[in-house]
């Protein structure tokens, strides 16, 4: 998961110069699969992405070629996420 904040300082004129190119590359992430599935922010400050990544510096070098990211508008948080492992106990057999 990575979570996008928009730097202190930055406009939104700086954003929307780029916006253009940001959604054309973010679709292609999307249709590439690399995207999973991504929101908006609830307090508006940016956008959540869900990646298909194998490590957090995947996840890294695929959003760090946005636009966003490349003109250092951005900045990303990452937090690498996994099955809910605890869940085992759950479905494994009963103890004899």
């Amino acid at each position: 998961m990575a979570t996008l904040s928009v730097n202190p300082g930055v406009t939104q004129e700086q954003i929307m110069k780029v916006m253009q190119t940001e959604v054309r590359d973010t679709v292609k992430l999307y249709l590439d699969g690399k995207i999973q599935q991504w929101y908006s922010r609830g307090d508006g400050k940016g956008v959540v992405f869900l990646l298909d990544c194998k490590s957090v510096d995947e996840a890294k070098a695929i959003l760090g070629e946005l636009p966003l990211a490349k003109g250092n508008l951005v900045t990303f948080d990452y937090m690498p996420l996994g099955p809910l492992t605890p869940l085992r106990l759950l479905v494994a057999p009963p103890a004899q």
